[in-house]
């Protein structure tokens, strides 16, 4: 009965909060809000096809800690450590992007536009150049006065699917949700050290990870060395290792074929609870289009402040001084 309480409770506040965003939020108070971003984007991506990863991963990463409120692009101080120095965000990109939208809206609108709604719209962006679906995003989000590195805790790579769901229900998504979106790794990379042990002397065997192609742990490997011998760098791979750059559904192909390279992602295709869903999203270009915008909009859509709560940063990167809050 306590946890059908804590659901419904989650789900009260994504449509609460969604029921307060909305198309078009600065139709009104900044007209070329959408466009000013847009621009940035493309110019970015026009240089650097991986932007559309990078973004991807700060909006899951942001929003998985205090819900969509910018907390993850706050700079530390000499007194605290922000999200972004958390160990898992380390290696998150893409700031200097949001700060070249934050400085031309600012100078269009001053004290308009959140944060929050930088990244989110940023994202958008990014995933139709990508090749993905393009779709409307809700506004109206408004950024967080809080950004601490212990509060970060993300599903880690080698987690369980039933270990890695209960973080998305945690946060009012579904175990659909959590398969769909993590569809985004068709354009994603991964460091080595995420992954290398499945590549030489799984869990000790002295064998690669039985689930992986035996080709891909044999490339792989040159890439990446063993675990007692890794090379001095630790190199990326891509996680799609067919349309790399395209967000498309050939993910899901790939992990049907034991060509998961993480192995949460490899995960998708054996567990009973993921594998239905994944081997249709496989099948179905579309429906996995579909799917993304809904998951993604539903995961823009959690623990976001709105009307009074929080602030609009002048700089995306610190809090506003005091009696300085929009």
């Amino acid at each position: 009965m306590e946890m059908m309480l804590k659901v419904f409770f989650l789900g009260c506040i994504l449509h609460l909060a969604s029921a307060q965003l909305q198309n078009g939020f600065y139709s009104t108070s900044c007209p070329r809000a959408e466009s000013i971003v847009q621009q940035v984007v493309v110019k970015k991506f026009s240089a650097d096809r991986s932007i559309t990863a990078a973004l991807l991963r700060m909006h899951f990463h942001d929003c998985f800690v205090r819900g969509c409120d910018a907390s993850i692009l706050i700079d530390s101080t000499k007194s605290k450590s922000s999200e972004k120095d958390a160990g898992p965000n380390l290696t998150v990109r893409g700031f200097e992007l949001i700060d070249d939208a934050k400085r031309n809206l600012e100078a269009a609108c001053p004290s308009t536009v959140s944060c929050a709604d930088i990244i989110t719209l940023a994202t958008r962006d990014a995933v139709a150049l990508a090749g993905g679906p393009g779709y409307n995003v809700s506004t109206g989000r408004r950024d967080g006065l809080v950004s601490d590195s212990s509060e970060v805790n993300l599903p880690g790579p080698s987690l369980s699917i039933s270990d890695a769901a209960r973080f998305f229900t945690a946060k009012g998504l579904t175990l659909n949700d959590m398969v769909v979106l993590l569809g985004a790794h068709t354009v994603g990379v991964a460091h080595c050290g995420f992954f290398r042990d499945r590549l030489s002397n799984f869990q000790g065997t002295g064998k690669p990870d039985p689930t992986m192609d035996p080709a891909l742990a044999a490339t792989l490997l040159k890439t990446c060395g063993t675990q007692s011998r890794p090379l001095s760098r630790d190199p990326t791979v891509f996680l799609d290792q067919n349309t790399s750059f395209i967000l498309d559904n050939q993910f899901y192909n790939q992990i049907r074929s034991k060509r998961g390279i993480l192995q949460i992602d490899q995960e998708l295709a054996l567990d009973s609870l993921s594998a239905p869903l994944a081997s249709r999203l496989a099948a179905n270009n579309d429906l996995f289009r579909q799917s993304f915008v809904n998951a993604m909009m539903k995961m823009g859509s959690v623990e976001v402040l709105v009307g009074n709560a929080g602030e609009i940063r002048k700089n995306c990167r610190v809090f506003n001084k005091p009696g300085g809050r929009a």
